[in-house]
């Protein structure tokens, strides 16, 4: 544990609490910050030094003066450390790691992974080619997706990805038709709806029989024994992929077992299947959920894989980037109310939107450490400036804050930057990554310039 610097003593906490930070564990730092009125519980890789909250080794209030507010930070450590969970867990058994690249796009992020081996789970052409820009191999690239358009699809096709994840027959022919035109072999697998409830948030469940994707299991069957006889197609694969934000293992095991039957039967009939895609979809804490660790999942799903000559294949998003980002925003004005105080800040649902999206949770807390007073420590909602109500980062937050003052929101490495707009004309924010002491900007913040560069005024 780092000492106080003196100079910032009296700033951030008085003598005892000092006395307190010098000498115990970052679990007993958690135990003060809670008392502290803050209430959380510190992620990996960031944490507080000095008084001051830090991605690795680096205070985010540097990042904030240097890049300015708000912005999202990512640590390289933690990105690592994630994926290589996922890599111990599956050691000894034939498999393939695809991240999944709509959590987190950004090419510096995907460079990172894509040093370590991983594959690539993507769902559009831009995200393909966000892939090859960052080092990745096509050859590890899975193609999913409902919506694939023949321009997306001759260019995996030119570039020889792994295999298209395919979600109805409609899409199988064509597939099988521009592979004709191109004169070479698509190698497919069929994405199969299970009809199984993940008992996550109805708008990131994806394995029900009323959801879009995929192809219904009772329909699969024959389905891929017509796909067996399309000339330019090449069968190798089952996947599945039940939906985002899963809090137990049981929702993937019985996906697992409806499409090892699916393979069973196929083979009997003359079809070899070579691997099996269970998707991704494993959560991660955001507060108090109990969430199964890679390792805990992996084990249970291998159990299914005993004296099956298959490749396992996992496209794990969320659980690798979430916890490895979180998002740094400035408080502008605290505005006090009779039902409601606010703390209006720099960020906004643009920025973030899964709060007003989904009604998310996430952690929201001060970058610098304040002394322990509990007269100080106020209610507020975390709202920003877009013009909806909808337009809130956190609501019921006990927050020791004056105006001016760094919040992080916490958890924010996945579905945080790849999910915002310009709504407000606002330029958004820049993407920061951090390897221990060094800084690396890995996407400049935009500017007004930027955002109406492709409009013009009209000749009348």
């Amino acid at each position: 544990m780092h000492p106080l610097d003196a100079a910032k003593r009296d700033s951030y906490c008085d003598q005892r609490t000092l006395l307190s930070l010098i000498k115990l564990s970052l679990d007993s730092v958690s135990k003060l910050i809670e008392v502290d009125g803050t209430q959380f519980t510190l992620m990996k890789h960031f944490n507080y030094i000095s008084g001051e909250l830090c991605a690795e080794q680096v205070p985010l209030t540097e990042i904030a003066t240097k890049y300015g507010t708000p912005s999202f930070v990512y640590s390289r450590a933690a990105l690592e450390e994630n994926y290589k969970a996922y890599e111990k867990s599956l050691a000894g058994c034939k498999s393939q790691i695809c991240f999944a690249v709509k959590a987190n796009s950004n090419i510096g992020v995907l460079n990172v992974l894509a040093r370590l081996g991983a594959g690539f789970d993507i769902v559009s052409g831009g995200e393909l080619n966000r892939v090859i820009r960052a080092g990745g191999q096509p050859s590890n690239v899975i193609f999913s997706g409902l919506g694939k358009t023949a321009q997306e699809i001759r260019y995996a096709l030119d570039l020889q990805i792994k295999c298209f994840n395919v979600e109805s027959p409609a899409e199988l022919d064509r597939i099988d038709k521009i592979a004709g035109e191109m004169d070479v072999i698509a190698p497919v697998s069929l994405r199969i709806n299970p009809d199984i409830d993940a008992g996550t948030h109805p708008y990131i469940s994806t394995g029900l029989r009323d959801n879009k994707f995929g192809i219904e299991s009772q329909k699969a069957y024959e389905i891929y024994k017509s796909a067996s006889a399309l000339r330019n197609i090449n069968l190798i694969g089952v996947d599945c992929h039940i939906g985002s934000q899963i809090t137990s293992i049981a929702p993937f095991l019985d996906s697992i077992d409806l499409m090892l039957e699916i393979v069973d039967n196929l083979t009997e009939s003359g079809v070899n299947i070579s691997h099996l895609d269970i998707g991704g979809g494993l959560g991660v804490r955001y507060g108090s959920e109990s969430i199964p660790s890679p390792e805990e999942l992996l084990n249970a799903v291998m159990q299914r894989f005993v004296d099956r000559d298959l490749t396992l294949i996992v496209e794990p998003g969320r659980s690798i980037a979430a916890n490895a980002g979180i998002f740094l925003t400035r408080v502008e004005y605290l505005k006090f109310g009779t039902e409601k105080n606010f703390a209006v800040v720099d960020g906004a649902m643009n920025d973030l939107i899964r709060p007003a999206l989904y009604g998310a949770w996430q952690k929201i807390v001060s970058v610098a450490l304040k002394s322990p007073t509990p007269s100080r420590s106020t209610r507020f909602d975390v709202v920003g400036p877009i013009c909806e109500s909808s337009d809130f980062l956190g609501k019921d937050r006990d927050l020791m804050i004056d105006e001016g003052d760094l919040l992080a929101v916490m958890s924010a490495g996945a579905y945080g930057f790849v999910m915002s707009s310009n709504y407000n004309t606002r330029p958004r924010s820049p993407e920061v990554l951090v390897d221990d002491t060094e800084v690396y900007l890995v996407r400049k913040r935009e500017d007004i310039d930027t955002l109406l560069q492709l409009e013009d005024l009209p000749s009348f």
